[in-house]
């Protein structure tokens, strides 16, 4: 069995990112060590998405009915439900377990192999987990914050998530003809397509690569926590002292003015 292309890339953006760490000084975000070559990886991720993702995703939302897009969504949507279970029960969640075994069983008989959503009607929830949420589960740090090749934000400790998902993908040993690299690739259109309403939010911020660092950030600490993130994790505001509303601010030089008489 050869090496997956993914795996080959991701350990040659390691050799990238360790040498750019040798050459920074630490300073800058404390979760981004590698800030330098994570935005250069940025920028060349996105041109490819500018050149050739992005514009195939809004061709296919162009040209694809809503009834076909939702179908193809549920597909893969459905194969994503071995890797939930699996990482359930490494997480102890047997409750979680049972729902989505029945949700996938269900799915795959009565939706044809994903194609309908049957298990929603019947009002079963929906979960997500991956190996980066078990690891986190299991008190393992995120790591530093990095920024991989044609895949996009990570922390050190979902990259084995992306790694172990695909032997989980049931498209991973069908590999027969062209079949399996179409559907990757319709899955991945599929899914940058459903992204695109998020465009205009991302080209108004500031610093878009910033922007992307603390939603990934923030996103991956609420899913490991299933939504009950420890208050000493979450960001801290600055406090500032207000003045009350029914005390009028004053000073020494410029005392408060007396009532004057009607």
């Amino acid at each position: 069995m050869t090496v997956p292309a993914a795996t080959s890339l991701l350990a040659a953006s390691f050799c990238v990112l360790l040498l750019a760490g040798c050459a920074t000084t630490g300073e800058g975000h404390p979760g981004d060590p590698f800030e330098p070559a994570n935005r250069g990886i940025y920028a060349f991720n996105r041109g490819v998405d500018k050149a050739v993702l992005k514009p195939t995703a809004k061709a296919y939302q162009a040209h694809t009915p809503d009834w076909l897009r939702a179908t193809v969504g549920n597909f893969f949507g459905n194969l994503d439900y071995p890797i939930t279970i699996v990482n359930q029960l490494l997480q102890g969640k047997l409750k979680a377990a049972g729902q989505d075994t029945l949700r996938f069983t269900l799915n795959t008989t009565l939706g044809i192999g994903g194609l309908f959503d049957p298990a929603s009607d019947a009002s079963l929830p929906h979960h997500d987990e991956d190996l980066g949420q078990t690891l986190g589960k299991w008190g393992v740090p995120p790591g530093p914050y990095l920024m991989l090749p044609l895949l996009g934000p990570s922390h050190l400790r979902d990259v084995p998530s992306q790694v172990a998902n695909r032997f989980l993908e049931p498209f991973y040993w069908y590999n027969y003809g062209n079949e399996r690299w179409f559907s990757l690739a319709l899955n991945l259109v599929d899914k940058r397509a459903r992204l695109l309403p998020l465009d205009a939010t991302l080209e108004r911020a500031y610093d878009p690569y910033g922007f992307i660092r603390e939603a990934y950030s923030q996103r991956r600490l609420f899913q490991v926590y299933d939504g009950d993130v420890p208050e000493e994790l979450l960001p801290q505001e600055d406090e500032e002292e207000d003045v009350p509303d029914d005390e009028p601010a004053t000073t020494d030089d410029e005392p408060a003015a007396e009532a004057q008489p009607d």
